[in-house]
């Protein structure tokens, strides 16, 4: 109805490319227009100005020679002071802008090995805008931004990295787990010998209070008791001591059974033992 009254009409964020007899006239920005087919004006098309996006998918191959699939999105749009370059240089924009992504893609990819890849993505991203920018530009479009949006190995590889992936941190958690047993057997020896050294400072003690003791009591039982010596008063005290030893291992509930002479006469025997051991130790130390 519109062409029948001479009238068109142009969408926001869309021109409209006139021609006369066939030839390029004008540019119709958003609105209403009047196109008098009469005199051989007619509209040749239409070009939106809106951002438009085009995921291409590159294969390619890494410096170490490792097959991956790069998949680069780039942003686009047309100029709208070039609309008509934009409108009549290029007939397959997509196909043109695709080429170049290809072209960049395989040309950087394989001077880097496959780690590299992945941590210089934003580097590859900006070649490819750079190179499709310049390219585009003469055609009246503009690069708005192209991103690397994806990076995907051969199958093989990709499950080869992720089991040395695996294997690193199996071999770091092993190492955490070694380090923190040896923290605890130095730990528990440092423990130990404290609590050895502990124990030996107590029996030290004992030993002392019990020689302290015996002196004591031999001196006051010779004092007491006229017409001993030291040595009866010694032999009394080991014999004591042997008697209450014998008691200690008869009442215990689940002591072991012990055979040691225990007449009258090995008493005597007991205690020369005992003593000449102690006079021994003495002498030696």
């Amino acid at each position: 109805m519109g062409n029948l009254f001479c009238c068109v009409q142009v969408d926001q964020s869309t021109v409209a490319i006139k021609e006369r007899f066939g030839k390029f006239d004008d540019v119709l920005q958003p609105g209403c227009h009047c196109l008098p087919w009469i005199l051989g004006s007619q509209l040749a098309g239409h070009l939106s100005l809106r951002v438009q996006q085009l995921d291409v998918r590159c294969e390619t191959k890494t410096k170490d020679n490792v097959f991956v699939n790069v998949v680069a999105s780039v942003q686009y749009r047309a100029l709208a002071n070039q609309a008509s370059d934009a409108f009549y240089k290029l007939s397959n924009t997509e196909g043109q802008i695709q080429a170049y992504v290809f072209d960049v893609i395989r040309a950087s990819v394989p001077r880097l090995n496959l780690d590299d890849v992945f941590k210089q993505k934003n580097e590859i991203a900006k070649a490819v805008e750079d190179e499709v920018e310049k390219a585009m530009s003469t055609y009246g479009y503009e690069i708005v931004q192209t991103l690397i949006v994806d990076i995907e190995p051969d199958g093989h590889v990709k499950r080869a990295m992720n089991e040395i992936n695996a294997a690193a941190r199996l071999r770091l958690a092993a190492n955490e787990k070694a380090e923190a047993g040896k923290i605890l057997q130095i730990k528990r020896a440092e423990g130990e010998a404290e609590s050895r050294y502990l124990a030996g400072l107590g029996i030290a003690r004992q030993r002392q209070a019990i020689v302290d003791g015996l002196r004591d009591s031999v001196l006051g039982f010779s004092e007491n008791v006229p017409g001993t010596s030291a040595k009866d008063v010694m032999d009394l005290v080991l014999i004591t001591q042997y008697f209450d030893t014998m008691k200690e291992i008869g009442a215990a509930s689940k002591s072991s059974a012990v055979f040691i002479p225990h007449g009258p006469g090995s008493i005597r025997d007991v205690a020369s033992q005992i003593r000449e051991g102690l006079l021994h130790a003495s002498s030696v130390s």
